[in-house]
C-alpha cells in the first residue's frame, strides 16, 4: 500500500516544525559586556587612579631629583603606589555605597564608607611598601578618608543653605567682603543709587541755569549802559 500525497505532506510538516522551533528557542548568545553596576564602580575608580598615579609620578620625580637618586625609577614607583591607592580607595568606596543603597546613603554613612575605603586603600598601598606599613597605612588613610568626607559634607551642606536663602554662594560672599573693590547690589540699592545720581545731575543743571541767567543779566546791563552813553546829552552838545 503506497502512501498518498496528503500523508507525505503531513509528515514533512511535522518534521519541519520542530526544526523551526529549535531555531527560535535556541540558547541565548553570550555577551562579553560587564554589568552596568560594575562599570559604574570600576570606570570612575580607574579615572581617579589615573589622576592619582600622574600626581604620584610628578611628586616622585621631584623627590627623586632632590634625593639625588634615579628620578625615573622613583617617579615610576611612586606613580604605581598612588595609582593603586587611588583606584582601590575609590572602587572600595563605590562598592560600599552601592551595597548600602547608593541613593539612600546619608552623609554619616558616606563618612563611614570613606573611612572603610581609606583603610582598604591604605592596606593595598602598604603591601607595596612592605608588610610593616600595612597597619599604619590602613589607619592613616582611614582617618584621611573620613576627615575628607566630613569636610566635603560640611561644605556641601553650607552651600545648600546658601542656595536655599536665595544667594549666589561663594561669588557673592567674596564680592561682599570688606577687602573686595566691588559690591553686589540689590534692586532697591541700585534704584537708590540711580536716584542719587539723578538728583546730582539735576542740581548741576540748576547751577548751570543760574550761571546762564546771571550772564544774560550782566549782558543786558552792559547793553543798557552802552545805550545810555550813546544817548547822553553831554556827548551831543559837544
Amino acid at each position: 500500500m503506497q502512501p498518498n500525497i496528503c500523508a507525505i505532506q503531513k509528515v514533512k510538516g511535522d518534521m519541519a516544525q520542530p526544526q523551526s522551533s529549535s531555531r527560535e528557542t535556541g540558547p541565548p548568545q553570550s555577551s562579553d559586556k560587564l554589568p552596568p553596576e560594575i562599570l559604574e564602580i570600576i570606570w570612575p575608580a580607574l579615572q581617579v587612579g589615573g589622576l592619582s598615579g600622574m600626581s604620584g609620578m610628578l611628586v616622585g620625580g621631584f623627590a627623586g631629583v632632590i634625593r639625588s637618586t634615579t628620578p625615573t625609577l622613583f617617579a615610576l614607583a611612586s606613580g604605581i603606589q598612588w595609582f593603586t591607592l587611588g583606584t582601590t580607595f575609590w572602587a572600595s568606596r563605590g562598592f560600599v555605597i552601592h551595597v548600602w543603597g547608593k541613593d539612600k546613603v546619608g552623609p554619616g554613612e558616606k563618612v563611614s564608607a570613606s573611612a572603610i575605603a581609606g583603610g582598604v586603600g591604605g592596606t593595598a598601598g602598604g603591601l607595596l611598601r612592605g608588610r610593616g606599613n600595612v597597619i599604619p597605612g590602613a589607619i592613616v588613610f582611614a582617618l584621611f578618608g573620613a576627615t575628607g568626607q566630613a569636610i566635603y559634607n560640611w561644605a556641601d551642606a553650607r552651600n545648600s543653605e546658601v542656595v536655599e536663602r536665595g544667594k549666589s554662594g561663594k561669588k557673592n560672599s567674596i564680592l561682599n567682603s570688606k577687602w573686595s573693590p566691588m559690591k553686589v547690589l540689590s534692586d532697591s540699592e541700585y534704584e537708590n543709587m540711580l536716584r542719587e545720581k539723578l538728583l546730582r545731575v539735576n542740581a548741576q543743571i540748576a547751577l548751570v541755569n543760574e550761571n546762564i541767567e546771571a550772564l544774560r543779566a550782566q549782558e543786558r546791563q552792559l547793553a543798557a549802559e552802552n545805550d545810555q552813553r550813546l544817548n547822553d546829552p553831554k556827548d551831543t552838545s559837544s
